[in-house]
C-alpha cells in the first residue's frame, strides 16, 4: 500500500480473526475493531483510516456469509445503503466545479419532463438537502421496472411533490439517487455509476461500484438483515405514512431484508442505495476530498466548503429526529458522537459509516454485513471513532 509503512496485525478471537495493516499508534483502532465481534454481534466487517492523505488503518475480519463461514477476505466487498449518497453527491460537485451545472436554476432546466405537477421551481439544491418534497415516489412500479431506471424516472417525472418544496427538509432515501442520477445521465451523457467510475474511482483506484459488475458478485458479503428490519416502521407508524412509504418505497418494494442480495439488485444503478466497495476505497475517496492522495484531489477546496455549507437542520419530516445536510453530505451530528464538528459524509442503513474531518486530515470507513439498528447510535462505529480520535490525539501530544 501507498503511504507510511504499515505493520501486519493479525488478532484471534475464537473462531474468528481479524487481518490487516495498522501504522505506529493506531493500535488501538484494531482492537476495539476486534472488541467489536465479542460484545457487539459483528458478523463481518472491514474498517480503514486515512490520516494526511494516506492509510493508517486497513483491517478486516469475520465471515462475508455467516450460513457458511466463508472468511471476510482483504478482496471482499459489501452494500453499504446510503454511504453511496457522498460519492453521488460528489459526482454532482464535479459537474458544478466544470459549470456544468448550477445548483440554483431548476432541475426542470436540464431534464424538462420534470417541471410539472408544482415541480416546476425545484432546484438541484433542494434535492441535495432533501427539501424537494419528492420523499416518497408515488408510482406504482415493480421491482424490474424500478431496477431498469427509465421506469421510476418517469414517474418522479410524473408526480406532484409530498410537501410544498423548500417548506420543510425531509430525507429522500432513495430518490436522491434516482434525481441526481438522472441529472448527471443529462448533463453528461452517462449513467452515475459510469460518471463515478470515470471520474472518481479509476482516478483514485477504488474498488467501489454503483452497478455492481458480474465479476465481482463472488466478492461480495452476503447481508444479515436486523431481526424485524422490514417491518418495524410500518408497524410503528402505519404502512401508510410518509416514513413507511419513502422508507419501502417506491411501491413497497424495499424492505432490510434478504431482497438485497440479489444479484439484480446488486448490479443495478441505485446511486443513494445501492453502493457496493470496501473500506479502504471510501476512506480513501474522503482523504481525496480534503487533501491529494496519490496527486488526486476529487473537489477544490472552494468548492467543498460551499459543498459542506449547513443547508438545513431540525426535525426532519421523514425519519422524524433532528437531521443536518449540506449539499449532499451529512452534517454533524448525524455522522457519529465524538467525530469532530466540521466532519461531513454519510452513513449508511445498518451501521455503515463513512465521513472526512478536514480539521483532523482524516478519512474513515467503516462497513460491515450485519445490519443492526440502534436509537442510540451503533455501538460498533461509535467505538471505533472513539478510538481513532483517541489516537490522533495520542499522536498530537
Amino acid at each position: 500500500m501507498e503511504g507510511n509503512p504499515l505493520d501486519t496485525i493479525t488478532i484471534e478471537l475464537d473462531s474468528v480473526q481479524v487481518t490487516g495493516r495498522v501504522a505506529s499508534g493506531f493500535e488501538p483502532v484494531a482492537r476495539a475493531f476486534a472488541t467489536n465481534f465479542l460484545d457487539h454481534g459483528e458478523i463481518g466487517a472491514a474498517c480503514s483510516l486515512y490520516h494526511r492523505g494516506a492509510p493508517v488503518v486497513d483491517i478486516w475480519g469475520g465471515y462475508a456469509t455467516a450460513s457458511t463461514k466463508r472468511p471476510w477476505e482483504e478482496d471482499t466487498i459489501t452494500l453499504v445503503f446510503s454511504a453511496a449518497k457522498g460519492p453521488t453527491a460528489t459526482c454532482i460537485h464535479q459537474l458544478v466545479e466544470a459549470h456544468r451545472l448550477d445548483v440554483d436554476l431548476p432541475v426542470a432546466h436540464y431534464w424538462p419532463e420534470f417541471g410539472c405537477n408544482g415541480k416546476e421551481h425545484i432546484t438541484t439544491r433542494m434535492v441535495l438537502s432533501h427539501q424537494a418534497g419528492l420523499a416518497a415516489v408515488d408510482g406504482v412500479l415493480s421491482l424490474e421496472q424500478v431496477l431498469a431506471w427509465d421506469p421510476v424516472i418517469e414517474a418522479i417525472a410524473a408526480q406532484a411533490p409530498n410537501w410544498e418544496p423548500g417548506s420543510q427538509h425531509g430525507y429522500h432515501a432513495r430518490s436522491f439517487g434516482w434525481i441526481l442520477g438522472e441529472l448527471i445521465r443529462r448533463i453528461s451523457g452517462q449513467s452515475a455509476g459510469t460518471f463515478l467510475q470515470d471520474h472518481i474511482c479509476s482516478p483514485l483506484g477504488l474498488r467501489y461500484w454503483v452497478g455492481l459488475p458480474g465479476d465481482q458478485l463472488g466478492n461480495c458479503a452476503t447481508l444479515v438483515p436486523p431481526a424485524g428490519g422490514s417491518d418495524a416502521i410500518a408497524e410503528l407508524l402505519g404502512a401508510d405514512s410518509l416514513t413507511a412509504r419513502v422508507m419501502g418505497g417506491p411501491n413497497n418494494l424495499f424492505g432490510y431484508n434478504d431482497m438485497w442480495n440479489r444479484p439484480e439488485v446488486l448490479q443495478a444503478e441505485m446511486p443513494s442505495s445501492n453502493g457496493v466497495g470496501d473500506a479502504r476505497s471510501l476512506a480513501r475517496f474522503y482523504a481525496a476530498l480534503i487533501g491529494e492522495v496519490d496527486g488526486v484531489r476529487l473537489l477544490g477546496s472552494q468548492q467543498l466548503s460551499r459543498a459542506c455549507e449547513e443547508q438545513v437542520r431540525g426535525p426532519d419530516a421523514v425519519i422524524v429526529h433532528e437531521t443536518c445536510f449540506g449539499l449532499g453530505y451529512a452534517l454533524q451530528p448525524a455522522l457519529a458522537p465524538g467525530a469532530g464538528p466540521n466532519s461531513f459524509g454519510h452513513p449508511g442503513a445498518g451501521g455503515a459509516l463513512a465521513f472526512a474531518d478536514p480539521d483532523a486530515a482524516l478519512g474513515f470507513a467503516y462497513v460491515m454485513n450485519a445490519m443492526q439498528f440502534n436509537p442510540e447510535g451503533d455501538p460498533r462505529s461509535m467505538a471505533l471513532v472513539t478510538a481513532a480520535y483517541e489516537c490522533l490525539a495520542a499522536a498530537s501530544d
